[in-house]
């Protein structure tokens, strides 16, 4: 008699937030369908997770040393060096994890999943025969943007930047809803190493048979753009996020940055009027300048409303301190600032961190200022909360797009000639929402309920993980 084999899974996740997060929620989506996950990441990561998970049902958790068991430090690193370690030493843990599973008499891995611009991963596997799937952490749009400009448009999207952009199968475009790295008026020497390595990515996926590309991201949000290339078949299995307040099942997140007092703001939150909260957070990597962080305070108390805003340490450090310019313009902050510090802890709270999802789900939150990374917006759709969007660079501007334009749950700041967003302009934002946002907050619970279906046990993104793992399901 024939005795199914159970899939296992190696997924191999980059060390940072953005990452940590929806792969750690994709890897439990795999062992509800009923397969193994070996979840593999750098030891600076897992040393930071909640309580340095252990094993959970079908879940497995392996570390590496990537050469940087503190952490990867933006003031004393260099990130080229750090990237050819993680591919040097990350490679060789892949090696060892494959090479031992085949030889202890244990469970062989039937897949490696990696994510983007990890593109050496897959170059590992095939070296082992052993078959692997790209796990994109970004929306089918941007995939689709960087397709297309390594692949006959290049020329177009560079020289239109101040105009709209029109590319095959996709809604126009304009320069500033186009990833970051690909506007020549945007250079950032610290992360050069970027758009080489997706035009890298690119190039492996073209030249793969049938390449198997998972999405995080659901059908009925980009229906169109995750069709728009057909030599791709690119799967949606998202939204990828964290799963205990959508299924009443107590799971930890992968958050990498240690939270406030859990009891104090969420009963801060609680003592607030339902829907009159703004939430203002900007993510684990993007640091404001002092005049922005300014902005954005005088832009919060001018709104009246409550706040709670996530402030990570060192947020404030100006970002061109070591340079001359608007130096008598500079004297006084500090005394600026803490004179806001003292407003701004009257009419709201400001923590360093918190769980974002509770947020989210708590009532009295009303409207979610973001930097429009890809799991907030997406934690946007799937907690119902309109937003003020806010981004900043990388994959961000067309995260924005997406939000505001297709899923019109809210709306999108406009930053001065300096690229500044001034306190005007975000209380402007604001009113919007809080004050005239009845559209916003329809369409808010629209998508909430479109999102939630997705995941849910015969949802589109559900039958869509299911189908991918069925065609690793082989007797023996």
């Amino acid at each position: 008699m024939e005795q199914q084999q159970q899939p296992h899974f190696l997924l191999l996740t980059f060390p940072i937030q953005g990452h940590i997060n929806p792969s750690l929620q994709f890897a439990r989506r795999l062992t509800r369908i009923g397969t193994r996950v070996t979840f593999a990441t750098a030891i600076s990561a897992y040393r930071r997770m909640p309580n340095n998970p252990t094993a959970e049902d079908g879940l497995l958790f392996a570390s590496f040393s990537d050469g940087y068991d503190d952490g990867f430090n933006s003031k004393q690193n260099d990130r080229t060096h750090f990237m050819s370690e993680f591919k040097r030493r990350s490679s060789e843990a892949l090696a060892e994890l494959i090479t031992a599973s085949q030889n202890e008499g244990g469970q062989p891995f039937t897949c490696l999943v990696y994510p983007q611009l990890l593109t050496w991963a897959a170059e590992v596997a095939r070296a082992y025969h052993l078959p692997s799937a790209l796990l994109w952490l970004q929306p089918a749009l941007v995939f689709d943007v960087y397709y297309y400009y390594f692949y006959g448009y290049g020329d177009l999207i560079e020289g239109k930047v101040n105009d709209l952009i029109e590319l095959p199968g996709l809604p126009p475009l304009t320069g500033r809803d186009l990833p970051s790295f690909l506007d020549p008026r945007n250079s950032n020497d610290a992360y050069s190493f970027v758009l080489p390595s997706f035009k890298e990515q690119m190039e492996a996926i073209v030249e793969e048979t049938d390449p198997r590309i998972l999405v995080n991201t659901f059908d009925a949000l980009e229906a169109e753009t995750l069709k728009a290339i057909d030599k791709f078949n690119m799967i949606a299995i998202g939204p990828l996020v964290a799963s205990a307040l959508l299924d009443g099942k107590e799971q930890y997140g992968g958050d990498l940055c240690k939270n406030s007092s859990k009891e104090y703001y969420m009963e801060w939150l609680s003592s607030k009027p339902k829907s009159s909260v703004i939430y203002v957070a900007f993510g684990t990597i993007c640091v404001l300048e002092k005049r922005q962080v300014e902005e954005i305070a005088r832009g919060l108390l001018d709104s009246g409303h409550p706040f709670l805003w996530v402030s990570r340490e060192n947020d404030n450090k100006d970002k061109d301190k070591d340079k001359d310019k608007d130096k008598d313009k500079d004297e006084g902050e500090d005394d600026v600032m803490m004179k806001y510090k003292e407003e701004l802890n009257e009419k709201g709270m400001i923590v360093p961190w918190c769980s974002q999802v509770e947020v989210l789900s708590h009532e009295a939150v009303g409207c979610f200022v973001t930097h429009c990374g890809w799991s907030s917006s997406l934690e946007s759709l799937v907690y119902g909360v309109p937003v003020v969007a806010f981004p900043q660079w990388t994959d961000q501007g067309t995260n924005a797009k997406i939000i505001v334009d297709f899923c019109k749950t809210g709306v999108r700041v406009k930053a001065n000639e300096e690229g500044i967003v001034e306190s005007d302009e975000i209380n402007r934002c604001l009113e919007l929402v809080m004050g005239e946002g009845d559209d916003f907050r329809r369409n808010s619970l629209k998508w909430k309920d479109l999102a939630r279906d997705a995941v849910k046990q015969g949802g589109s993104s559900h039958k869509n993980l299911k189908a991918f793992v069925d065609d690793f399901s082989t007797s023996k």
